[in-house]
């Protein structure tokens, strides 16, 4: 049996390419919560703290079109190694920082390793798991940065109770960077155990000599963006709205909270279990979309989020505004977690498989400057108007946005194979 012949097993992608995710996302969730703070420790004023903690998404907006470069000269291996070293010195600068700024450039460069190691691991998936279980695969690997996230600022909360110092959260992330290194180093390279999933029918002597040509006869990163721009402007514009409903949910609801006087334990609780919801319901996204299209994924959780947002646009003066606040909660992270991998397996779907990261890093950046827009835009009209009607504004953005996807997702991702 050759190796195109093999069947694809879940265990082939689990510890090459799940367990390092999963390090990376738990030191990432871990640091997250307390960038803030360690701005304020800093002296940094309240505006100035939340510019830096701005700075992670904007370091992950900046890095995703030459992450795109970096993987397609150099591999998704390599690259995530380096996106590993990368993060640890910008995390050694937050833990050493003498003032914000130099905090900022920290963040800055772990938000550009973030952009280069997600990057890389989705480039991987897309070109080495079969067509019928990248949707599975892909919310799979979503659900490992959920849980990362879920379960970073509680090992985050332990530490600080230790140490006494908010700033000592850093070293979480700088442990995790080592461990995925050293898992990436000693671990066989995954794209070496499925060398002709990109060289399908080609000899095994032939593979390597194969890909070198198909890598130099592949198109540049600037190439593909043009030929691509069609796409780019059309389903990614729904893409990037994708990204704004998901970055807007995390912000919102803590302003919410914060406005309606719910406590901060209570707050964390209330959150944290609507995290939960998210992170239960990846595998069903996966299954969803391998079963019935990617559609059946995208526009349910739109529109979802698009409800959410507007529940509690029109709640926030009702006697029952707290129960009314845990609903739209819970809504709100059902419809997360029914799109979860929606945005990654979209971009599989539209890459080349023989050459994935050019394209990929163009799509990234469009979900990602979505999600970089979605705060200012809440900020914004929360300062000049109030924050029903920020939150009323990001639930039409919703209902945009899943109307963009019902027309364009059936044009350039529909479910059989191109």
């Amino acid at each position: 049996m050759t190796p195109v012949d093999e069947p694809f097993r879940w265990r082939s992608i689990a510890l090459p390419a799940l367990l390092p995710t999963l390090l990376f996302s738990t030191g990432e969730g871990a640091i997250i919560p307390i960038i803030p703070i360690a701005a304020d420790s800093l002296g940094a004023t309240l505006a100035i703290a939340g510019l830096v903690a701005g700075l992670l998404t904007i370091g992950e907006l900046l890095g995703n079109i030459p992450s795109g470069w970096l993987v397609a000269r150099i591999g998704e291996r390599p690259a995530m190694i380096g996106a590993t070293g990368l993060a640890i010195i910008g995390l050694l600068a937050c833990l050493f920082a003498p003032n914000p700024v130099v905090l900022g450039a920290g963040v800055l460069l772990v938000g550009l390793a973030t952009a280069a190691f997600g990057l890389a691991r989705h480039a991987f998936m897309t070109s080495f798991v079969p067509l019928e279980y990248r949707a599975r695969s892909l919310s799979t690997l979503g659900g490992i940065f959920r849980l990362g996230y879920f379960v970073g600022p509680f090992i985050s909360a332990a530490i600080i109770h230790l140490t006494g110092t908010a700033a000592s959260a850093f070293w979480i992330h700088i442990v995790m960077c080592l461990g995925a290194g050293i898992i990436l180093l000693v671990l066989p390279d995954p794209t070496a155990s499925f060398p002709s999933r990109r060289t399908a029918g080609t000899a095994p002597e032939e593979t390597r000599a194969e890909e070198v040509q198909v890598q130099k006869n592949a198109p540049g990163l600037f190439q593909t963006i043009y030929h691509r721009r069609a796409v780019l402007m059309r389903l990614g514009s729904g893409a990037a709205l994708i990204g704004a409903l998901r970055a807007s949910r995390q912000v919102i609801l803590p302003l919410w909270a914060l406005s309606i006087g719910v406590s901060d334990t209570n707050t964390a609780i209330i959150i944290g279990i609507a995290g939960g919801v998210d992170f239960a319901l990846f595998y069903t996204s996966g299954q969803i979309m391998d079963r019935f299209g990617r559609l059946w994924s995208a526009l349910p959780s739109m529109v979802g989020l698009g409800l959410g947002h507007l529940v509690l646009a029109f709640t926030h003066d009702l006697d029952a505004v707290v129960p009314w606040f845990i609903a739209a909660a819970m809504l709100l992270a059902l419809a997360n977690g029914l799109g979860s991998g929606i945005l990654m397996t979209l971009g599989a779907d539209l890459a080349d498989r023989n050459n994935p990261a050019p394209f990929l890093g163009a799509w990234r950046f469009t979900s990602t400057l979505g999600a970089a827009a979605a705060p200012l835009t809440i900020a914004g009209i929360t300062a000049i108007a109030s924050i029903s009607l920020a939150a009323g504004v990001m639930g039409v953005v919703g209902f945009i946005g899943a109307g963009l996807l019902w027309r364009y997702v059936p044009r350039y991702a529909p479910r059989v194979a191109r």
